[in-house]
């Protein structure tokens, strides 16, 4: 213990901590440009649905017109989806740079100040992030799923902006609280979780989106955003599975924490804010797949309450860190 504390007590190297900011900016710039390129991939199945859509209205005129017409509409719409996917590869390209500039940027810190990157919340949003990405890189990379990568990157790029700007701390030593090995057991468990289950929320949304509105019936304004999406069968798989492998890596993080706190204020449960909303989104969880494997919920309920646990996960990210104060109020601005 004495050597670890006197490890985080090193002082900072200047040079590889604005190498790690460097490394964080082009991680937040090469995401910006997957977020783009995928929307444009999302944005073209809609050519590829006209041309199917001609394809089938060509098929009820009679064989000679299908013939006709499948020669030349199919043509066009084997182009639209090629560039499509091409835009598709591209975006996954820029997703794969960009994680990796961003673990640079963590392991950079961490190097920078002799201790685990995650001692405030600039960092710990920086660790959640990469774990989701990379997540995401593993759970969405069918080609099907391809369209959800605009849902990912949406939020990734929303708590970036935000931990880099308003929750940047300077590359330093953590407060002595934090100077335990239980801190690097304890938050990689937790962001690792809690980027999973980044995963789970974004493909309920997706779900709901297409039980909105069903495949091959889509009308009105919501009809472009939904006719990209899978099957809603797919999307509510994927969140049942990723939600399945998260939960109970989430669980272990708390009670690990639970741990932690035993060690350092003589309690395993105190009730404070942090825990109490923690506790709050793992029981949510626990119902929503309670609820999933009920018949009586059905899967569109279900799917509600995985929101609702990701909502708190997000209040319990920002609002309590931040704002409510208790023993857990170092975790937020060094």
């Amino acid at each position: 213990m004495n050597t670890l504390i006197l490890a985080q007590a090193l002082p900072v190297n200047e040079t590889l901590s604005n190498y790690s900011d460097l490394a964080f900016r082009t991680a937040f710039g090469l995401y910006a440009l997957a977020l783009l390129a995928s929307m444009i991939y999302y944005a073209g199945f809609r050519v590829a649905k006209v041309a199917e859509s001609s394809r089938e209205l060509a098929g009820a005129g009679g064989p000679g017109l299908t013939e006709s017409v499948s020669l030349t509409d199919n043509g066009d719409e084997d182009r639209s989806s090629a560039g499509s996917l091409r835009w598709a590869r591209i975006a996954q390209l820029f997703v794969i740079i960009a994680w990796l500039f961003q673990a640079a940027s963590l392991i950079l810190r961490g190097v920078a100040t002799s201790r685990f990157p995650w001692g405030n919340m600039y960092e710990f949003i920086l660790a959640t992030t990469l774990l989701g990405v990379g997540a995401g890189l593993i759970f969405l990379r069918k080609p099907a799923m391809a369209v959800a990568w605009p849902y990912v990157l949406v939020p990734v790029l929303a708590l970036l902006f935000f931990g880099g700007t308003h929750l940047y701390s300077e590359a330093a030593p953590v407060v002595p609280a934090l100077r335990s090995y239980w801190l690097p057991i304890h938050v990689s468990i937790i962001s690792l979780g809690s980027g999973i289950l980044l995963i789970a929320g974004v493909a309920s949304i997706m779900y709901l989106i297409r039980v909105w509105q069903p495949q091959g019936r889509e009308k009105g304004w919501g009809a472009r955003i939904a006719r990209p999406l899978p099957a809603a069968e797919t999307l509510d798989r994927l969140a049942y599975r990723t939600t399945v492998i998260a939960f109970p890596i989430f669980g272990v993080g708390i009670l690990l924490g639970a741990v932690w706190a035993e060690s350092a204020w003589g309690r395993f449960w105190g009730w404070d804010p942090k825990e109490t909303a923690s506790f709050v989104s793992w029981v949510l969880y626990a119902g929503y797949l309670h609820a999933r494997a009920t018949s009586g919920w059905g899967p569109k309920k279900a799917a509600w309450i995985n929101l609702a646990g990701f909502a708190v996960l997000l209040f319990n990210l920002f609002f309590i860190n931040i704002v409510i104060s208790g023993l857990h109020s170092y975790a937020g601005l060094n």
